[in-house]
């Protein structure tokens, strides 16, 4: 079978099974360690039989709805490599955007030296990673009540070369209990609504803590926002990814309890509500 047929036969298996054909070709890329333009040079040629067994194999999990990170067992972000598993949720593009968004903020009001970070709930570590790595000035801590996901986060920074403080813990007590105080808090917690029907690779694969956030989503918002000010200093900003439909709900919940604080809801590549800026004691943040 040529990289051709084989590409064509599992296309039409996806779309039998509601797996987005684009699926194939980015399985094959990674599989075959292979630039896709490098892949097509190929394309005519007889696939190894060793990477057919292989290719057929994973796609055989992807197509019982797996996500092709757990089967590759790593997701690129932000150029990054992080292994990824049951114990984190798989980053997504959209989280990317989140990252360059805090990076142009640090630059934007913390100009001079180190920039005290925290990123509460860090799942595989990918935020905190990204952000430290791509700013060198930042002193990057992170939190996770999952022990299962630190092991995961410790061995992306690990492997990734950065130098990141790990905490074990609910939310923000670690922080408390250290007395530190943070330049800038990020949290991509979770902020699915608990009844929400999700698709089966999600539901299925990925963990639940880090997925669903109470009655309306807003649970570990009302956690950060109620206890913020006992860990941030007195000029500093939050990041946060929201749900796509949360706009209203989020205002209102951060007027209501950090009435002093300005706050901002940026759309994402797709145009949707996605980032949450909030501001503390940053003189004309929003101008």
């Amino acid at each position: 079978m040529t990289f051709r047929e084989a590409v064509k036969k599992y296309e039409k298996k996806c779309e039998a099974c509601g797996v987005p054909a684009e699926t194939v070709l980015a399985y094959l890329v990674e599989l075959t360690n292979q630039e896709r333009y490098n892949l097509y040079l190929h394309y005519e040629e007889e696939m190894p039989e060793e990477m057919l067994e292989a290719f057929s194999s994973g796609m055989g999990r992807i197509l019982n709805q797996e996500p092709m990170a757990h089967v590759l067992g790593y997701s690129w972000f932000y150029g990054y490599k992080f292994i990824v598993n049951r114990e984190v949720l798989i980053p997504r593009p959209e989280t990317e955007e989140l990252c360059a968004g805090i990076l142009a903020r640090i630059d934007r009001f913390f100009s001079e030296g180190t920039v005290q970070c925290v990123d509460v709930g860090t799942g595989s570590g990918a935020i905190a990673i990204t952000v430290a790595l791509e700013e060198p000035r930042v002193c990057m801590d992170a939190t996770d009540i999952s022990e299962t996901a630190l092991i995961t986060a410790r061995q992306n920074a690990e492997n990734n070369g950065a130098d990141i403080t790990f905490l074990s813990g609910d939310m923000l007590r670690p922080l408390e209990e250290s007395g530190k105080k943070y330049d800038v808090l990020i949290s991509n917690p979770p902020y699915i609504p608990q009844e929400e029907v999700m698709e089966a690779s999600v539901v299925d694969f990925e963990p639940h803590v880090a997925l669903f956030g109470g009655e309306d989503g807003l649970k570990f918002y009302r956690m950060i926002f109620s206890e913020c000010r006992k860990v941030l200093k007195e000029r500093a900003f939050m990041a946060f990814e929201m749900g796509w439909n949360q706009r209203e709900a989020m205002s209102r919940l951060v007027r209501e309890t950090l009435p002093e604080a300005e706050f901002e809801i940026v759309k994402d590549m797709n145009g949707k509500d996605r980032m949450l800026f909030v501001y503390i004691g940053l003189e004309n943040a929003l101008k």
